[in-house]
């Protein structure tokens, strides 16, 4: 059996691979099509395929059990970053050049970072100052490139 550091270095290469190679699969989907039928393109797969998962999986009498407030939760998230978040991702991969677009738009944990601390009260360490920097420091050095 995997011990829980392998498991998580496995999953953290494997999340990086189908999120490195999406942005290819998108910029040459929307070179003939709407960034808005893209989006729903994807999210019908998704939820079809969630879909036949719960359900072969016997899983679907789960989501019955979610709290109203974990549906609003996610429903926000969806809305916020599922629609428009990628509506604005799309047109921007529609318009640009993925090398500059992708890197700049994955720079979100800056703002995840800078929410936690205003918002969550979440501790600011010298670690959490040296990262928010050397994020914007990137997004400096791509945007000039």
């Amino acid at each position: 059996m995997m011990s829980q550091d392998i498991l998580a270095v496995v999953l953290l290469l494997t999340t990086m691979l189908f999120w490195g190679t999406t942005p290819l699969l998108e910029k040459l989907g929307l070179e003939e099509v709407d960034p808005l039928a893209g989006i729903f393109i994807r999210s019908l797969a998704v939820t079809a395929v969630l879909f036949v998962f719960y359900l072969f999986t016997g899983r679907l009498h789960e989501l019955a059990k979610i709290s109203g407030r974990n549906v609003i939760l996610f429903t926000a998230s969806g809305i916020l970053a599922g629609f428009l978040g990628m509506w604005t991702y799309y047109y921007l991969l529609k318009m640009g050049m993925t090398t500059k677009i992708v890197p700049i738009v994955a720079s979100y944990p800056l703002i995840t970072a800078l929410l936690g601390i205003l918002i969550l009260g979440e501790e600011v360490t010298l670690q959490r100052i040296v990262g928010i920097v050397l994020t914007i420091f990137g997004i400096v050095l791509i945007k000039q490139s």
